[in-house]
């Protein structure tokens, strides 16, 4: 897919991304090396990291790896550092660690509760925290990934819900904090996204993704260079004058309410 900026757009930029080991996160860290930024991707699985890094590598572009738990405040705060010694200081934060499992509320346990508060929420916060001795300059941008749970309460995902309601509100906060430094800090609202983990735990039999592409206005899945090309104009000067704001890329899926697939159901 061509992309509609130009090459050298980030040149000289450094981007620490989280959960760029695979999905929105890689492909958002794909982009911006394609525009010219040094990217960090972080995240729990070496293996994983290590081949993605080289895709970009392979492409020319230029990458390394952070191997961490967004959950393990030290680790991140250690890989802030790393990078600041390696790559100068973080010019664009890209937080996309997420976790998500379909449960009812009653069948829950606590520990599946907490596990994708800690994940989405408290790993946003330990990344932007950590970041913030690195990154505190004029054109700095933080981008987090939320999802449509934030504002529609979807059944057999309260988990979700709260932790990206969270994000958002977390997000909207570092803007009226950061906004001085010149630090900006947006959000992307992705929707049904084909060829990833969670379309395929929410949608994962043809028929329920049928469902859900006859409830979304556009009539498809977004793609993840959709919201790729997002982030890199989020990050971009193009978007200087933009903080605080949630970008909802669904379709219009949103408008239309709770998915068909995710309607309550008697107990």
């Amino acid at each position: 897919m061509n992309s509609i900026f130009r090459e050298d757009l980030l040149h000289q930029k450094t981007a620490f991304v989280t959960g760029g080991g695979s999905g929105i996160g890689l492909r958002i860290a794909q982009r911006l090396a394609e525009h010219g930024a040094a990217v960090v991707l972080a995240g729990r699985k070496k293996e994983r990291l290590e081949a993605a890094a080289q895709t970009i590598c392979a492409a020319g572009g230029r990458a390394q790896i952070a191997a961490l738990d967004v959950r393990d405040y030290a680790a991140v705060e250690s890989a802030m550092a790393q990078t600041r010694e390696q790559l100068g200081e973080i010019d664009i934060l890209v937080c996309a660690a997420a976790g998500n499992f379909p449960s009812s509320v009653a069948d829950m346990s606590p520990n599946g509760f907490k596990a994708v508060m800690d994940i989405d929420l408290l790993g946003t916060f330990n990344t932007c925290r950590a970041a913030w001795p690195h990154l505190r300059k004029p054109g700095a941008s933080v981008i987090s990934i939320s999802a449509n749970q934030a504002t529609m309460p979807i059944p057999f995902q309260a988990h979700v819900c709260a932790a990206k309601a969270g994000v958002e509100m977390l997000t909207r906060t570092l803007a009226l904090e950061w906004g001085r430094a010149g630090v900006r800090a947006n959000c992307i609202t992705p929707g049904a996204t084909e060829d990833t983990e969670g379309l395929a735990r929410l949608a994962p039999t043809p028929e329920i993704q049928r469902m859900v592409r006859r409830g979304i206005p556009l009539g498809r899945f977004g793609t993840k260079d959709e919201l790729a090309d997002l982030a890199v104009f989020l990050c971009s000067d193009s978007a200087a004058y933009i903080t605080g704001a949630v970008y909802v890329c669904d379709g219009g899926a949103s408008l239309c309410g709770i998915p068909p697939f995710a309607a309550p159901t008697a107990s």
